[in-house]
Order: C-alpha cells, then structure tokens, then sequence
C-alpha cells in the first residue's frame, strides 16, 4: 500500500480547523452589550450590577490596565431554536494561547449568582438545554483588563506591572458577543478525532494500530459533508467507534488525572487579582463537576480557600457542597505553595500549621499529601517538617525543569537531613498544566523512569499559573483514552487515590539523600533583596513576639495576642509564596510587600514592647532582651539581664588603613577599606587567604539566556570587576567606615568587632542594571565541603566541581549561616538578610584556598525593570575559629540582636532554658488551642546526638511531645526536676507543657 500518511494527516488538521470546529456552532445571533468602567480598583458585586452602564459594540477597545469593566449582554433565544442547546459566546477579545495570562471575567446572573469564569479556553456560557424559544437571556460580566506581561518575544522589559506606570490606553477589542446554538454531536465528532489524530502522531509508524487509526479517520473525513457538517457528523462518529472500543493493552501506563489549575498567589498579577482569579476558577470547577460525574478536581494552598470563603460565598457554597462530596479535594496542607529554600525553620513549620488546621476546621480533612508542583526547588530540612505536620507524600514536577542533570526517577523515597523519608512522585507528563493532549499522555508513559516496577503515574489537568483549570474538552478526551488502544490508561482520581496505589505497587523505591535541588531559578535566591529581608525579619520579630508574649502571659498575667499573630503569619507565610519571596513576580507585587513588611515590623515591634514592659516593671534601667536561644552578653537565652559589653579598640594601621582589635580577634583594613588580615588571637591562625583581600566587592554582568529574575547562569563568572578603590575610609574611634562609587552606585560600609565576629554592613544605593553584586571573603582553609544553614539543621555541599552534579550547584541557598573547616579549624559567615551565596576552591603556592561569596543584589528587568533600584542595607559576619555550634549561635545572634529595654527588674528568667546549647529552642509560644499551655520546639543543630535537660520557669503539671499542629504524639509525663531531652541529628521535637 503507498504511504500516504502525510496527506490523510494534512487533510485531517484542515478539515478540523476550516470545517468542523465552526461547525459546533452552526447557528448565531448577536447578544446586546453594555459597559460601565469601573474607577480605580475593583468594586463589590452589588455595586458593578447596580452601575449604570453605556453602550459598546463588537470590535471597539475597552480595558485599561488592570482595570475592571462591568459588561451587560442581553439578548433573546429565537423561536426556531426551541429545544436545541443554545450557548452565549463571550469572547472578550481573548487570544487563546493566553489562558490566565490576559483579560478575563466572571460571569453572573442578575441577582448576583455567579455562573463561570471566562478565560480564552473557555468562552462559553450555557443558556438553554433544551432552550426555550422567546426566552429572554441577560447576563453580567466582571471583567478584568490585565495586561500581557510575558509576551510571544518574552522577557522584555515592561511598564506594565504596575498599575501606577501601565497608563490608560485600552488593552482589547471585543470580539464576540453572541447567542449560539451548540451541536453536541459535532463537538462530539471534534473529541473524537483530536484524541485519535493526536495519539495517531505518537505511534510507531511500522506498528498496525497507527494505521488502524489513520484509515478509521479517513473513513470519518470521507463520511463528513463539508456543506452539512452536522446533518453528517453521527455518520463520521459511527467510523471511528471500532478503533475507539478497542482497549488498552495489559501492560499499558496508568496515569492518575487529577482535575487542576495551578494559581499562583502573585506572579504576573497582583495579589487582589489572584482573588478573583481564583473566584473565576473556583465557579468554572464547581460547574464542571455537575456536568461530569467522573471528574474530580483538586486546590492547594488554603490562602486561596479562604479568599473564596471571604470574598465570595456564593461560591464558596458551591465549594463546601463538592468538598462534601469528596470531588473537590484540598490537596497539599499548606497556606501557600511557598519557597521551601529561603523559609526559615518556624515559617516552614507554620505553612503546614496554617494550611492543614484551615482544612480541618473547614471540613474535617487531614490531607497527608504535599502538592508543590511549580516550587524552585526543596530544602534538605523539608521531609522530617512535612511528617512532624501529619503528612507523609509529596509531589512536585519543576525538577524536570533542570537544566544540566536528568533526575532519575519519577516515584522515589526523599531522606531528609535528620533520615525521615517521603514518599515522593514526580509526574513525567513533565507539566502542571496538562490538557490531556495525545503527545502529553505518550511523553508521560516514554519518559517515566520506573518501568517494569511501576506503571502509575499522576497527571495535574487544566489551565494553570494564572488559573482557568479544567475544560469540557480535557474531560471528554479523558472518557476516551479511559482504555484505549495505543494510550496510557487514564481514571479521575484524588491524590490520595494516586499514592494509595503508587506505594502498593512500589514498596521499595529508590532513595534520594539530601536536597532537591533544581539546576535553574538560581537567580531567585537573591532578587529583590527588599522583600527577602522584609521576610527575614518578619520571620526574626514572630520569634520575639511569641517569645515575649508567652513569658509576659505566664510571668505577669498579660493576654496572649493570639489573634494578631495568627493574623501576621499567615500574612508573611502569604509572601512566602514561591514568585514572592524568590523576587520573580511584577512590580506591584514587590512594592506592597515592602510596605506590607514596614507594617508587619511595626505591629510586632508593638507586641514585643508591651510585654517586655510587663516584664520590666516600666522603670528605666540597663535591661537588655535575649530573643536568641543562646545566651549573650551575660544575657540569658530567652531572658534579660544587663549587657556585659568588651570594646574593641581602633588604632591607625601602617601604611594605611586601621587595625581593629578585641579581646578574641584582631583585624587589619588596608587604605583600600579590604580586610587583609583578621587573625584569630586564641590560636593565632589566620583567615583570610595568603596575599588576598576579604570584604571585597565584586560586580559581574548578569544577563541570563532567559527567565531575567529567575536565572543566573554560569557564564556571569568569565567577566568580574573587583571593586578595590575607595572614595575614602576613616575611623570614628570604634569601627571603620569605607565608601566607594562605581557606575551610578555607591556603597558605604562598616566595619567593626562584636566579641568573636568581624561585623560588616553594607549599604548599597544600587543604580546598575543586568549587574550582580557579590560580598568575596577568600579564606585560608582548605574544605572539600562546606555547610549551608537549612531548615532546623544544615546541608553540606561539595566545593568541588568532580561532576556535573556538583558543578551545577554554582550558586546555593544558605539560611543564616555558611561555614567551611578543617579539622578543628573553621570559618562561619553569617548574614542578617542574604540568601544567595557561592563557594569556590583556588589553588596556588601556598595549597588550597576556600572563597565564600555573598550575592547581595541583582538587577534583571523583567518582570519588574525597576528590581532593586535603590538603597539596601545588609550585615555579615565573618567569624574565625567557629565550629558548627559556633555559626548557629553567631547566626541566631545577628538575627536576633539582643534589645535594649525598660524597666525596674535586674533580671527577668527565661521562660523556658537547655543545658545544652547543641539543643536549640525555635519557638516558644502558647498553645493556639487557647488552653494556656506552653508550647516548646527544639531541635538538634549540630549533626549529632544530644542529651539535655530542659527546665522550664513556672510550675509544669504534665508534658507530652506533639505534632506541629500540637497533637499529643506521645503519653504525658510528669516531669521531675526538668524535662529530658535526647535528640538524633537534627531531630525535630515539640513539648506541650500543661502549667500546674
């Protein structure tokens, strides 16, 4: 037979586009359409119906930027339709590759009812099935004008993340506005030949099922009349019902659907406009499941859940009604799909705490998945957080994203630092937003790499990113490939159900030791540095304030503040969210994170204030706080006492410059401001590496192939300029104060002694574009590895570069500490703010050399071109001879400095305190349950084993270990004279003290 596959194909895609498709609507009749603009930002339903709208037609502009338009369609069913599907088509002037990336609307009925959401991919609105001849239709719209930000040509710098630079010019036309008859047999025959054409193309080209398939198809397309698509569409089905019966073969891929639609929290949208995208997803959702009885549709993150419930409980109705019937299923546990590299060990916590206790409260629902598709990567920390929340699974898919190293697996076990394990799926359709297409479903079944041991895999179906979810189509093409021939296999399932059935057939998967890190996005962990700071702080004041406040609650009496808390965190656990806090989201998103920090400090600083007065009596004094879980200063760990401080001195340096000595460390600044000597006085070693300078400023050119706030790739390293002259450098006595310009910037620093730290802030008033700002500290220590502070613990990472592995880890998260050493000899670098850093090896006469480098600041344009302009201001800390203990200490303290006070009390006791400093408390706080019990959480921070006693500071009754939403975990105990504590390396523990 002649190969004649390339025509039938080519004949097959015309016929589909030119013919077919229009013919789903045979019949039309144009809606009437009125508009009212709304001033400003978005306005309450009731008020856009009630407004008074003007006249507008097909084909004028509307929709400036981020602005919302009020829409009126009205119209009349004509007679001869009577008892046929009729459907009102809104096309707002939608390019359908965009769905959730441009306008969009809401769609209600007059008395407020919302319908669905529309969104390119879905523009329909069903009005009468059967319609009603005569019957009057009238419809509203609420649709939102957001601008394209990430274009066809992506990655240009754009004005249009912002509503206060994006202008007035109306973004859209209006393209449709109709009342349409839908002719299900015809959308039917669509389905029918988009699912066999697409799987079709997958097939071997010598295996029979492919032309099985291409000659059914070709009977259908000689079946069809192109002058009466409908009257002929039953026939051309009835061609394609033999090779659409025939089943799957035994071995095939089973693949798990799960109804989706990714939304991320912010992005290339404001944090008001996820509200309604997720108003809009939500009713098309709800929708959906009435028409599709298989069909199961799963939503993360509980901030979005309660958005619903606040700002839309119509909606939100809807919602419970499917939760209760367990098809709209709360997956994932947390208040946000957050970051999981750059969230400190308490927020990490707290994002399960917020997230799970929403579901339960809600609907009694305990999900023990993770869902973390589109996250940039996961902390070593991650797996031991995720059991001691209740969970036990996770999925994500961006580590397909990688750009260097394949991973090598799809179903796996993750061990975490402290040796917990979870059982972990990486979906090898490779996408998030899966639409059921054909070459979707084969790459899943080609690519995923646990054949012959497993044959589940999960597929997240539906629009994502800026939300839409699942289609009428994506369903129907899943009814088909249900058991076909040629296809994976494909059922609706929860997550619950994919696990269940994952873990039965792979009882022992392979395991993966340590991070997951993913070989892109690097650029994320430094990119607006305003709003990583704003979170670091954030995260440092929570600490202080439960600290405080339970001390003030126990000691003296006060309220608990349980509601302003709960309020703050789930506010910054919101700017966790992963394009927030990794400082790739628009322009608009960053500048009200800035003042929503400003506003977070200044409420927890008020916090912090009161109770420390409660606790000092209100009397002036030398009282000094320890929010630290070491002592310091003659200070206490969680108490305060007055400050026992030991100066440094400053003397003129020969040949230029000045030394800087105390009573542990002696340091030399050169005229040019650069530190080249910082000797340690216990030992007399040096730090910094032979003939090199630490402090030094390095500038690169930053220009990443693409993904401008996300990337930073390898080549920025070929060109640096060591910024080595200084404008000036003088002394006022007690530190040593350096300024330098370069291009348009300057920076200004200071240097002085803390005890056993070289104390280095930096204020930068940053003007550069496509620049990245590095902080060198080249050390006189040679390491193979070095450690990176994670969550409750660290990671260790190779400075070598043996593999590709390794090499492309050329740019790494640390939390507040990064540490290098060998035997009985380190150096830690600690940091108030940065997350961002790299660790190189030199080699020269002398032996080998160890480079730390903190990224302080970046400039991509896109999607913010104004990213970091302005002034910053940073601290580090270098500190010779420290052990690991010694950089989580010195890393707590330049976080939590202690704070000066009030008040008449000499002393005020810890509430709480460890006799062992290897044992670090994270959190102290009161019970949320409101019973009065003090909450501890501790945790190894060394890498080893740990015995103490922990004695608290009132009378305890009975203490038992919990779970982080502080569920017994254990039997009580009645403690004697102090709680003991034996911990494994970096064990997580939580104690509920019931006070006597």
């Amino acid at each position: 037979m002649h190969d004649d596959r390339d025509l039938v194909e080519a004949r097959l895609k015309r016929v589909l586009d030119e013919r077919i498709r229009p013919a789903i609507y045979p019949e039309s009749v144009p809606l009437e359409v009125a508009v009212w603009h709304a001033p400003g930002e978005p306005v309450p339903v009731a008020e856009g119906l009630a407004a008074e709208p003007g006249p507008i037609a097909v084909g004028q502009a509307w929709g400036a930027p981020w602005g919302t338009s009020w829409f009126t369609v009205t119209g009349t069913v004509p007679m001869e339709w009577s008892g046929r599907i009729v459907e009102a088509i809104l096309d707002l002037g939608f390019d359908e590759n965009m769905p959730g990336f441009q306008c969009e609307g809401l769609v209600y009925r007059p008395d407020g009812t919302p319908v669905k959401g529309l969104n390119p991919r879905n523009q329909w609105v069903r009005v009468g099935s059967p319609a009603e001849g005569g019957e009057r239709v009238r419809l509203h719209v609420e649709a939102a004008s957001n601008p394209v930000i990430l274009d066809y040509h992506p990655f240009l710098p754009t004005r249009m993340g912002d509503k206060e630079t994006a202008g007035t010019d109306p973004l859209y036309r209006l393209a449709r506005m109709d009342l349409a008859v839908f002719d299900q047999t015809v959308w039917e025959l669509v389905m029918d030949l988009e699912v066999l054409g697409e799987l079709m193309l997958e097939l071997p080209v010598d295996g029979a099922r492919r032309w099985e398939l291409l000659r059914a198809l070709e009977r259908a397309l000689d079946a069809v009349d192109l002058q009466d698509v409908g009257g002929t569409a039953a026939a051309a089905r009835a061609e394609l019902t033999g090779v659409l019966s025939s089943p799957a073969v035994p071995s095939a891929h089973r693949i798990s659907a799960v109804g989706h639609a990714h939304i991320d929290s912010a992005w290339l949208w404001p944090l008001r406009e996820t509200v309604r995208k997720v108003a809009r997803t939500t009713s098309n959702m709800t929708a959906l499941l009435e028409d599709e009885p298989d069909f199961v549709f799963a939503m993360s993150q509980a901030q979005q859940w309660a958005w619903v419930k606040e700002h839309r409980p119509e909606v939100w109705a809807k919602v419970t009604k499917a939760v209760a019937a367990g098809r709209f299923v709360p997956a994932g546990g947390m208040w946000v799909e957050s970051d999981t590299n750059m969230p400190g060990s308490e927020a990490m916590a707290r994002q399960f705490v917020h997230g799970k206790r929403f579901f339960i409260d809600e609907f009694g629902v305990d999900n023990e998945e993770v869902w973390l598709p589109d996250t940039f990567g996961f902390a070593a920390g991650l797996p031991q957080i995720i059991k001691a929340a209740g969970a036990k699974r996770l999925l994500t898919q961006k580590i397909s994203w990688s750009q260097t190293n394949r991973f090598p697996h799809h179903t796996f076990l993750w061990e975490g630092i402290d040796g917990t394990r979870i059982f972990t799926h990486f979906p090898p359709v490779d996408t998030y937003n899966c639409s059921m297409r054909g070459r979707e479903l084969a790459h899943a079944a080609r690519n995923f790499k646990d054949k012959g041991v497993a044959r589940h895999s999960l597929a997240p179906t539906g629009w994502g990113d800026g939300g839409g979810g699942t289609t009428r189509e994506m369903v129907a093409k899943a009814a088909r490939v249900r058991d076909l021939e040629g296809s994976p296999k494909v059922a609706w399932e929860t997550p619950a159900e994919f696990f269940a059935k994952a873990e039965a057939e792979y009882p022992h998967p392979p395991v993966w030791v340590g991070e997951l890190y993913l070989e892109l996005h690097r650029g994320t962990l430094t990119s607006q540095a305003k709003t990583k700071q704003g979170n670091r702080r954030s995260e440092a004041l929570l600490r202080e304030a439960e600290l405080w406040s339970a001390t003030a609650a126990v000691r003296a009496g006060v309220d608990y503040p349980y509601e302003r808390l709960d309020r703050i965190w789930k506010t910054v656990l919101l700017h966790q969210f992963h394009d927030i806090l990794p400082g790739s989201s628009i322009a608009w998103v960053h500048r009200e994170a800035r003042r929503t920090y400003e506003l977070v400090a200044e409420e927890l600083n008020a916090i912090i204030g009161d109770a420390q007065d409660a606790l000092a009596a209100g009397q002036a004094t030398g009282l000094c706080f320890n929010g630290s879980p070491h002592a310091r200063l003659g200070v206490p760990a969680g108490g305060a006492a007055s400050a026992r401080v030991r100066p440094a001195t400053c003397t003129e340096r020969a040949g230029g410059g000045y030394v800087l000595e105390g009573p542990l460390l002696r340091a030399e600044i050169d005229a040019r401001g650069l530190v080249v000597s910082l000797r340690d006085l216990e030992t007399g070693r040096e730090a910094v590496a032979p003939g090199r300078a630490a402090n030094l400023l390095q500038l690169h050119p930053d220009f990443p192939n693409k993904w401008d706030a996300w990337d930073v790739d390898a080549f920025y390293r070929n060109t640096v300029t060591d910024l080595t002259e200084a404008d000036r450098v003088i002394s006022d006595g007690g530190r040593v104060e350096i300024r330098r310009s370069f291009g348009s910037s300057t920076v200004t620093q200071w240097i002085s002694l803390d005890e056993g730290r070289l104390d280095i802030e930096t204020e930068v008033d940053w003007h550069e574009t496509e620049k990245i700002l590095k902080l060198a500290f080249p050390l006189d220590v040679r390491a193979d590895r070095y450690a990176s502070e994670s969550q409750y613990g660290h990671v260790f990472r190779p400075t070598h570069t043996n593999t590709s592995w390794e090499a492309a880890k050329f740019e790494a998260c640390n939390h507040r500490f990064v540490h290098v050493e060998e035997p009985g000899w380190g150096v830690a670098l600690v940091t108030d703010s940065t997350y961002g850093h790299d660790v190189t090896r030199d080699v020269d006469g002398t032996g080998t050399t160890t480079t730390l480098r903190a990224s302080l600041l970046r400039a991509p344009r896109f999607p913010d071109p104004e990213t970091d302009q302005g002034v910053h201001r940073f601290r580090h800390g270098l500190v010779p001879n420290a052990s690991i203990g010694d950089a989580v200490r010195e890393g707590y303290f330049v976080n939590q400095p202690v704070r000066a006070g009030s008040g008449a009390a000499e002393v005020v006791e810890p509430l709480v305190a460890v006799d062992d400093d290897a044992v670090v408390v994270s959190a102290v706080k009161l019970a949320d349950d409101r019973s009065g019990d003090v909450i501890v959480r501790c945790y190894e921070s060394r890498g080893g084993r740990a015995r103490a006693t922990l004695r608290a500071g009132f009378p305890v009754a009975e203490v038992v270990t919990t779970d982080l939403l502080e569920r017994p975990t254990g039997e009580p105990q009645r403690p004697g004279d102090g709680i003991p504590v034996t911990l494994r390396p970096f064990e997580l523990v939580t104690l509920r003290m019931k006070r006597a």
